[in-house]
């Protein structure tokens, strides 16, 4: 496909590592990926992606911007207030890099959206902070072979994995919390939203490219508050309902 004259200039930053280069920034022109969550995780990530030149970026997100969004889903300005989440969030990676293409889904992400979109893209981005929904998605990347980016935050502390076939999302969670706890509830602080959101980005990268090894199999967990990591091994579950030996 190659490249025009400002996107040799866009890129040049990549153009000269050695673990990307033409070959790994041709492969991301052509990859496609959807992020489930516009908010303060898919936030930062879309900008990151649509800033590497990731070919097709997909937004996904019900919601309409509140003000207090304002606080870590910083693709968002004021005047955002009141507009679908996914299409402020196309408006604005649009701006950032008219090389690529970028759309918006407002609709409910349930099952039968979930295959339509998923089935559609190379690579899948879950920032969202509803367990259910993070189940539908997980649900619909193992159907069709895609590999999920996972994130979550909360209070001062956040987490970034990779799952593939098995071991899958539900293999780490297997049922919902009876006290999960969102960000409305407990807090969260704006800054840690870009640190795990970068890093879903970077792993997009990665996995595109082929650079370095991915955290497939694996989960990164990132206490902000002590500035400390720690990594952690996801067993596959041989009874999880998803990947294990039940239905899929």
């Amino acid at each position: 496909m190659g490249f025009s004259d400002e996107e040799v200039e866009r890129y040049a930053r990549h153009l000269v590592l050695r673990e990307v280069g033409g070959p790994g920034q041709q492969k991301l022109k052509d990859a496609s990926v959807l992020i489930v969550g516009a908010g303060g995780l898919g936030a930062p990530a879309a900008l990151y992606l649509a800033a590497a030149g990731v070919g097709t970026v997909l937004m996904a997100d019900p919601d309409v911007v509140d003000r207090s969004n304002l606080q870590r889903q910083v693709i968002y300005t004021e005047a955002d207030i009141g507009q679908p989440k996914a299409e402020a969030a196309a408006d604005r990676l649009a701006a950032l890099n008219p090389h690529i293409f970028v759309g918006g889904y407002e609709g409910v992400f349930d099952e039968a959206s979930a295959d339509e979109l998923v089935n559609g893209v190379d690579l899948v981005l879950d920032g969202t902070d509803d367990f259910a929904t993070r189940f539908c998605v997980n649900a619909a990347c193992v159907r069709h072979g895609k590999t999920l980016v996972s994130g979550a935050i909360g209070r001062w502390t956040g987490q970034v994995g990779v799952f593939g076939r098995q071991p899958c999302y539900r293999c780490l969670v297997p049922e919902i919390p009876p006290d999960a706890e969102t960000c409305q509830r407990v807090g969260v602080v704006g800054a840690l939203a870009g640190v795990i959101g970068s890093m879903m980005a970077l792993e997009a990268v990665k996995l595109i490219t082929g650079a370095g090894e991915a955290l497939t199999g694996r989960l990164m967990i990132y206490d902000a508050l002590a500035a400390e990591t720690r990594t952690v091994r996801v067993a596959g579950d041989p009874e999880c309902p998803v990947c294990g030996g039940g239905e899929v």
